[in-house]
């Protein structure tokens, strides 16, 4: 139960106004517990992950006219109308939002940007698409959880799927993710490949049923239902573990935010094949700490791809070193540092 000196120190609202599980809600996850130990701050919303405490809306109605200013961390629309609204009411807010789109945005969202106190982007190329200045501070994942196996053999072995290697590709099933791309290059390699297996891993919702349904088709006619495995949606210990088991991961998107998988996938170890979509070409280090193809190019895929489905050691040393260059680069303890700094500026 909260008490009331608390609210009164309480600094920072993490908002996640929105019940499905997402790519937003997976870094604002990771981020949250990092920012509550530099800052007085309280989660309120879905999802909310271990480490952060919990601000209920009894307790949001209770900091209306305080006299100390608090953080409001948008990451979507919902949750900057809100901040804006509660500011407009009397709640003493200093707004940030954190955009990571790459792509013009709605009137709505530029207006809603214009309140702001302070905007955070994911990369340069986000930056770009903002009508005024951002600080710029890349995603960063959690490198001790997301980390490489003791043995990756094993770990891959214990899945029960056939051969000795996985190679993977994580996110919604659905276009703008470019599980169409992967699955066709996998069509294209696995026959020539018998030590691999491919694993698509994530939901498949509703509206997307009919493109699962043609790719379940492309990969029953090719042979390779055992194969090239769609798992659906995971708990996130058991996708972590996934990133365990992969000895290449294939980053397919054709168009992306930031890319969180990019970095998961590199913070275990894996090889990386990426897209250039998303902060790829921000992450990447293109032919040392990964490989980059242009977006949609099934062809490029099969290119990239080959080499290191040829030769497992040489992909276990690139993936080696796109750890290392997350662990420079990208960490979670960096994040939470920069988004510190900014917040502040503000109190």
């Amino acid at each position: 139960m909260p008490n009331e000196s608390y609210l009164a120190d309480l600094e920072l609202v993490v908002p996640n106004l929105h019940r499905r599980y997402t790519g937003v809600t997976a870094t604002n996850r990771m981020v949250a517990p990092r920012l509550a130990k530099l800052f007085r701050a309280r989660w309120l919303g879905s999802n909310a992950p271990d480490g952060i405490a919990r601000l209920r809306l009894v307790d949001l109605l209770r900091l209306w006219r305080r006299q100390h200013p608090l953080i409001w961390h948008a990451r979507r629309n919902s949750e900057m109308i809100w901040g804006v609204v509660l500011r407009a009411l009397g709640w003493p807010l200093k707004l940030v939002f954190t955009s990571a789109a790459q792509r013009h945005h709605s009137w709505i969202t530029r207006w809603l940007i214009e309140q702001m106190d302070a905007i955070i982007a994911t990369s340069d190329h986000s930056a770009g698409y903002l009508k005024r200045a951002a600080t710029v501070i890349p995603h960063g994942v959690d490198t001790d959880i997301y980390a490489p196996a003791a043995d990756r053999a094993a770990a891959f072995a214990e899945s029960g799927l056939p051969g000795r290697y996985a190679i993977g590709c994580f996110g919604r099933v659905r276009a703008q993710k470019g599980s169409d791309v992967f699955v066709d290059a996998m069509c294209a390699l696995l026959p020539h490949y018998g030590d691999f297996t491919a694993v698509l891993v994530g939901a498949v919702v509703p509206e997307q049923m009919a493109f699962a349904s043609e790719l379940r088709r492309k990969i029953e006619s090719a042979g390779l239902a055992a194969r090239i495995v769609m798992t659906g949606e995971l708990a996130i210990e058991e996708v972590q573990r996934w990133y365990q088991r992969l000895t290449i991961y294939a980053f397919t998107s054709r168009n992306e935010g930031f890319g969180l998988t990019l970095i998961e996938a590199m913070a275990a170890g894996s090889a990386l094949v990426a897209a250039r979509a998303g902060a790829a070409e921000l992450v990447v280090e293109d032919g040392v700490t990964g490989v980059l193809v242009p977006s949609g190019d099934v062809d490029a895929l099969v290119a990239a791809l080959e080499p290191l489905m040829c030769d497992p050691q040489a992909a276990t040393a690139m993936g080696a070193r796109a750890r290392e260059r997350v662990l420079g680069e990208f960490s979670l303890v960096a994040e939470a540092k920069r988004i510190a700094a900014v917040y502040r500026t503000l109190i």
